[in-house]
């Protein structure tokens, strides 16, 4: 795929030139190259642009921060009705709750157990967290919001964190853990049960999708990091396409036909990366404005939100919206 920066917002009413005639790498105008079956938009005034050739080259912009810094967080929801919660500031744990409207973010009851690395998946309405660390031990315990405060639910066959996760509050998928477990554990609103094992074990990666539709995304694993991806059918595991760097402590969001990964790696190295998934390959995204790992994310490929995570400078309050 090429993306090609546009030179100016130059009007869209003249198209004279194929896709295939677009030299790669070269700067163009829109005027010359765009072709006659494609319509795109952009904002007058506006320069630098940067589209793919008959498509649009989605970006992420900064907005309105968390009222608190921490990394290690997780999130639920939309990135119009998005959910922040636990996380760690330092080497302390946090309960903070943070509900997020398209535009700021408003601190609401906290969780019951302060926790990080933990699992996070459902709704702004209907979130569920469940597994991470918290004081000096990995945690059992599960907890459901109801949109206005956390429950106690079902817990997890075994103390775990680092793990992947994706679902619903009644339908919630666990997977993985440090000491390179391999196990998955489905949610049914209740209680957890076991899944089919992911293919080799694996922690602090990336998840996203659904309890039928999972994926499983780069991570840890046996003292290196990995850019495998995992499929899950809702029985088992198998093989997807490859992320194109490994990259662990990373963020993802969307669908397993319509995946995003953003951000991760080690807090010397926070990367700005950003890929897109079609259900059997990663191509290049926009970049994040701000490379962050440890980082919390929730919504859909072209409709998604970043936020807190870590850099050399510490935790942070940043989130992003990708369109």
């Amino acid at each position: 795929m090429e993306y090609v920066p546009i030179l100016s917002p130059l009007s869209l009413n003249k198209y004279n030139k194929k896709t295939s005639d677009v030299p790669s790498g070269e700067l163009i105008t829109l005027e010359n190259y765009i072709p006659s079956n494609k319509i795109l938009k952009t904002r007058e005034g506006i320069t630098g642009f940067t589209f793919v050739i008959g498509g649009f080259q989605h970006v992420w912009t900064v907005q309105n921060g968390l009222n608190t810094a921490r990394n290690a967080l997780r999130g639920a929801g939309t990135q119009n009705a998005g959910l922040a919660f636990g996380g760690a500031i330092g080497i302390t744990e946090q309960t903070v709750t943070e509900e997020y409207n398209g535009s700021s973010w408003t601190v609401v009851n906290p969780l019951s157990t302060d926790r990080s690395h933990h699992g996070g998946a459902g709704t702004q309405n209907a979130g569920l967290a469940f597994g991470g660390y918290s004081g000096t031990d990995a945690t059992i315990t599960t907890e459901e919001y109801n949109g206005t405060s956390w429950g106690a639910g079902g817990n997890l066959s075994v103390k775990k964190y680092g793990t992947g996760n994706a679902g619903t509050l009644n339908a919630g998928l666990c997977f993985g853990g440090t000491g390179n477990l391999r196990t998955t554990e489905e949610y049914n609103g209740t209680s957890w049960s076991g899944g089919g094992n992911l293919s080799v074990g694996k922690n602090h990666m990336g998840g996203t999708g659904t309890l039928n539709a999972g994926l499983c995304i780069g991570g840890f694993s046996s003292g290196n990091k990995i850019k495998t991806t995992e499929e899950y059918n809702g029985t088992s595991w198998s093989a997807g396409g490859n992320i194109s760097v490994e990259t662990m402590y990373l963020a993802a969001a969307g669908t397993l036909g319509a995946g995003l990964l953003f951000g991760g790696d080690e807090f010397s190295n926070s990367v700005v990366t950003t890929e897109e998934y079609d259900g059997t390959s990663w191509t290049a995204g926009g970049d994040l404005n701000e490379g962050r790992t440890r980082l919390g994310g929730c919504g859909l490929q072209h409709a998604a939100l970043s936020f807190g995570g870590n850099t050399v400078a510490g935790a942070r309050v940043t989130t992003e919206e990708y369109n």
